[in-house]
């Protein structure tokens, strides 16, 4: 089966030097490597280049995480379509290969992700978060799991994730238009079609993120506006309450563990931020653009 690799860019000079490292390393060479780069104004799209890779250039404004993944699809000959993105840092040679294999491990499987790490400089929160969502065992998830994980039945990420191109096609590809999520939507959209999400625990990337507190509120806007406008998700698989309490716990959890029980008041801040912010979104058609421009993490989307 040929494969493709596919990194959207923008001003990733920070992360080329551990990133094009370590797909050099990789024991799988892609058959095509893609990079879609949205206008980054430092060395990006040369240093791809002379890495192997072929480079589109595309207007920022035009980039939208659904419609661009999808026209990068449209530009390779791949029956396997690998995501990356460039502050995804693959954790040993056999992260790429470990990832295809376990996507072709069973007939129906539509998408597999792999494990996320922290960082290896990641605050304690933001490393927890790579703890809570990305755990050691691997699982096949079916719609029949969704009685017992609810909305994490359609969990994914495509900040590295493989996808069988016959069973993105057949799902109508990723959604032209959306704020993110767009790997949630798609795999939401590959169960209900009677496809598998297959969660690859031994494919293993470096991604984590320490946001700040008015960062978590915009996230969770942007999550509010995708599930708002997406209510099917919420109808197939559930609300996403009781997951939310159990990561708050897990927070607390690591907090105590680690000592440092003066960031017990932040935990619970962040978490009323995030429950705010989520909630807003999902009203935001009651907002005036410019407003949602200020709420948004992606003010780029609200053109």
């Amino acid at each position: 089966m040929r494969t493709a690799l596919i990194i959207p860019t923008r001003n990733a000079g920070s992360h080329l030097d551990r990133l094009l490292p370590a797909l050099a390393a990789q024991t799988l060479r892609p058959d095509e490597f893609l990079v879609v780069d949205s206008g980054s104004r430092d060395e990006t799209a040369a240093r791809c280049r002379a890495a192997g890779a072929r480079v589109e250039v595309i207007d920022p404004a035009t980039f939208n995480h659904g419609g661009t993944r999808g026209w990068a699809a449209s530009q390779v000959e791949a029956d396997v379509l690998i995501y990356l993105t460039q502050d995804a840092i693959p954790a040993d040679p056999q992260a790429l290969q470990r990832l295809r294999d376990e996507l072709l491990s069973e007939p129906d499987i539509g998408v597999a992700y792999g494990r996320q790490l922290p960082h290896p400089h990641a605050g304690l929160l933001g490393a927890q978060s790579r703890h809570f969502n990305y755990p050691p065992q691997g699982r096949t998830k079916r719609l029949a799991d969704a009685a017992e994980l609810g909305i994490k039945t359609c969990f994914s990420s495509d900040s590295f994730a493989a996808y069988r191109r016959e069973a993105l096609r057949a799902v109508g590809g990723f959604p032209e238009d959306v704020i993110g999520s767009e790997d949630a939507y798609v795999a939401g959209k590959m169960l209900l079609a009677g496809y598998a999400v297959r969660y690859a625990a031994s494919a293993r990337v470096e991604h984590s993120h320490d946001y700040r507190l008015a960062e978590e509120f915009r996230r969770y806007f942007d999550i509010g506006v995708f599930y708002g406008r997406e209510n099917w998700i919420h109808h197939a698989f559930g609300s996403a309450g009781g997951e939310g309490k159990r990561y708050v716990r897990a927070e607390l959890q690591a907090v105590r563990a680690a000592g440092a029980y003066q960031r017990i008041p932040e935990v619970f801040l962040r978490s009323a931020l995030k429950l705010l912010g989520y909630q807003i979104g999902r009203r935001e058609r009651f907002l005036d653009v410019k407003l949602k421009r200020r709420l948004s993490m992606f003010p780029g989307y609200w053109k």
